[in-house]
């Protein structure tokens, strides 16, 4: 049995008046789909990403969607020069930051015994590396007035899957750094959780999984199919929101991955 989509959700300001920074938002995933709901809840926004065609598209977009204009900004976070650039733009365009949420991240498909050290080391520095710096920008700007983070993680920094050794660790790593940030953001107000999701379908992780293993993915899935990534999204401005003012250092599963 495949269990239906839900009807996309309405907006219910839940984001009223929020200043709302999204990396990776550009294209069609979790990312976009986090910025839409994001806009649709009533937040200013700012965009990063690293594609700069995809990343004018996206800001368009998201433009329509919040009624004003959508600054996006190329950000690559290996590099901590773009990310305080990202939050100098911040700054600038929507006079500081209440909800910063980590969405950039790279996987691939390597086993083990034939996985680089290079590989090894571009996913975890963008992946969790990358995920720190941001991190650390973000709760550096909010020592002061408070805030929230979200991060995205995944299932697989709980569940093993074959050639995903880099990214399960660094995924891994999200989830212990998003710990041990709540417990230190709780001294100055900065609350930090996490979404673990397990499949969200878009078309760019069509194009890079390897033949078969999605619709292999999908039926481990308790509910038939992968999820829209909109579902994801809904958790991401959940923990982003009041609703969850009570959470921190959090990872939850968006998931109906059997056990």
């Amino acid at each position: 049995m495949t269990v239906p989509i839900p009807p996309y959700p309405t907006g219910a300001g839940l984001l009223k008046g929020k200043r709302v920074v999204v990396t990776a938002a550009a294209g069609a995933g979790i990312g976009f789909a986090t910025a839409k709901r994001c806009a649709e809840e009533g937040a200013r926004l700012v965009i990063s990403d690293i594609h700069d065609k995809r990343l004018t598209a996206a800001s368009e977009a998201l433009g329509d969607v919040a009624g004003e204009t959508v600054r996006g900004v190329p950000c690559d976070v290996r590099s901590e020069e773009d990310v305080q650039g990202l939050l100098a733009a911040a700054n600038e365009t929507l006079g500081g930051v209440d909800v910063w949420i980590n969405n950039a991240g790279l996987g691939g498909a390597t086993p083990i015994v034939d996985m680089t050290d290079d590989e090894w080391s571009r996913v975890l520095d963008i992946t969790l590396t990358g995920t720190f710096r941001c991190v650390r920008a973000a709760m550096q700007a909010m020592r002061r007035t408070g805030g929230v983070i979200v991060n995205n993680a995944s299932v697989l920094g709980w569940r093993a899957q074959k050639e995903q050794a880099h990214y399960a660790a660094a995924k891994a790593g999200v989830m212990a750094l998003t710990r041990c940030a709540g417990l230190e953001g709780a001294e100055f107000g900065v609350r930090v959780n996490a979404v673990a999701p397990s499949l969200a379908m878009h078309p760019f992780l069509q194009k890079v999984t390897p033949p078969g293993l999605l619709e292999e993915l999908e039926g481990r899935e308790a509910y038939g199919r992968a999820a829209k990534p909109f579902e994801v999204a809904n958790v991401i401005v959940f923990l982003a929101s009041d609703l969850s003012s009570y959470m921190t250092g959090e990872v939850v599963s968006v998931s109906s991955q059997r056990a």
